[in-house]
């Protein structure tokens, strides 16, 4: 094990600190969808539709709003990591200024350019879905500008070590969002507008709460009360990791869309063991996803003190506690898929190909996901985002789209063709990005010198 001459960064106490709220707050975001699902359906099919295909395209903004976080997280956690506390206190500014102004602009075009944009992605629906998808993705644009404020405070927040700020925020958030939404739909009838207007007023609350805490200047991170100026060089070191992150977050949601679309012509068993396992998918990745934000914080700052030793000790650290978690956690969805496969009430073909899916995604996933999705967040804390955008997007195309064509539609195998061609895509990755992190590549992109 490599070790730095210098003092650690972060004590055994403070990864806990970081770590374990965000674990929480992936949880409580798959349980708060899962709870979401279940009142919009009373709604009535054509709400479940609008809803299910504009949630598809509020993904693929949402990914790209999440990337320019990273970006800023990236570039604050670098200034704290540098000792250089007013920069990181004006990267703050700089970042949320950014991105609510980007995030306007994109929201004026989705509301400008609704009925397009719904006929682009998803073609010809039927009136009535396409009604309740206007409405929904009418009242979601409004609630963009507000998200991006909510998702570059957590950032900041994040960046200083201070996770446990988010977690509580993410509840007062869903306790409004499941309450509004019970009320909407429920006691008021108001069907699709009744899930999204709680959407929007929980992303604005959640927002404003963070942005008016970042204000406390015994954050070590805070909002300077100067006058806002533009920052170019600042700008741009938050758009170089920001940007590609934000096409590759895009383009993978893009293709998850064209996989989704794939299984659907496979017939409603197919979907609908596709649909259910996706969800207990989520489940066995809620530690990776915790990891992933973790990895960003933890890096950075290494890469902001100058200490390669560092880089690599929390690296293998981390990516250490993410194999064993993961391996944990999916080990007891694997023991309890049987009993777990009943509440759904499935048929016995959609539960036997469930159990199937589940258990190809879930049994690689202990081996093969803290490399294939975690690691790579290394790299971007390393500045080493252009590699990790061109890796995904080729992996994605070749193995997980292609694949699922060969191997799915052509060779006749299906869904499970697709979940392969989706464990192929992990492989290519993993080898990639190992690879990546052996060479010290990244010592390059971070400026860093060998230690």
């Amino acid at each position: 094990m490599e070790t730095s001459t210098t003092k650690q960064l972060f004590s055994k106490d403070d990864l806990k600190k970081l770590i374990i709220p965000l674990l929480f707050e992936q949880a409580l975001a798959i349980t708060v969808g899962m709870a979401d699902t279940v009142m919009i359906s009373s709604a009535g099919e054509a709400a479940v539709s609008g809803v299910s295909l504009i949630d598809m395209f509020n993904n693929l903004i949402i990914s790209v709003l999440a990337a320019l976080a990273t970006g800023g997280a990236v570039v604050t956690s670098q200034f704290l990591g540098a000792g250089k506390k007013e920069d990181a206190c004006k990267s703050a500014k700089q970042l949320i200024v950014s991105s609510v102004c980007i995030t306007i602009g994109i929201s004026i075009l989705v509301m400008v350019f609704c009925n397009g944009i719904i006929s682009l992605f998803f073609g010809k629906i039927e009136a009535d879905v396409f009604h309740n998808a206007v409405i929904y993705m009418m009242i979601s644009a409004l609630s963009f500008p507000f998200l991006a404020l909510y998702n570059s405070c957590a950032a900041l927040f994040r960046s200083m070590g201070n996770s446990q700020i988010t977690l509580k925020v993410s509840v007062v958030e869903n306790i409004i969002n499941i309450g509004g939404n019970a009320l909407g739909v429920y006691v008021l009838g108001l069907g699709v507008a009744g899930v999204a207007i709680p959407s929007l007023i929980s992303r604005a609350v959640a927002g404003f709460i963070l942005y008016h805490l970042l204000k406390n200047p015994s954050n070590e991170v805070h909002l300077l009360k100067e006058k806002f100026r533009i920052d170019w060089p600042v700008i741009h070191k938050i758009f170089y990791i920001g940007i590609p992150s934000g096409i590759e977050n895009g383009i993978f949601q893009l293709g998850r869309v064209i996989v989704v679309s794939i299984i659907a012509g496979f017939g409603t068993v197919q979907i609908a063991a596709n649909g259910v396992a996706n969800s207990l998918d989520s489940m066995g990745c809620i530690v990776g996803q915790a990891m992933n934000l973790a990895m960003i914080t933890v890096i950075g700052r290494c890469v902001g003190a100058g200490d390669s030793g560092q880089v690599r000790y929390y690296t293998k650290k981390l990516l250490k506690i993410t194999y064993l978690c993961t391996f944990m956690v999916n080990s007891v969805i694997l023991l309890c898929l049987s009993w777990v496969l009943k509440c759904y009430g499935l048929s016995p073909e959609t539960t036997q190909l469930a159990y199937i899916l589940v258990m190809i995604h879930n049994g690689m996933a202990m081996f093969l996901w803290p490399a294939s999705f975690v690691l790579p967040n290394m790299l971007r804390a390393c500045n080493d985002v252009r590699f990790t955008m061109v890796l995904s997007i080729f992996s994605m195309f070749v193995f997980r789209i292609g694949f699922s064509y060969i191997i799915g539609v052509n060779m006749g195998y299906g869904a499970i063709g697709v979940w392969i061609a989706m464990v192929l895509d992990w492989i290519f990755r993993v080898i990639c990005f190992v690879g990546r992190y052996l060479s010290g590549h990244w010592l390059k992109t971070a400026g860093l010198s060998e230690r």
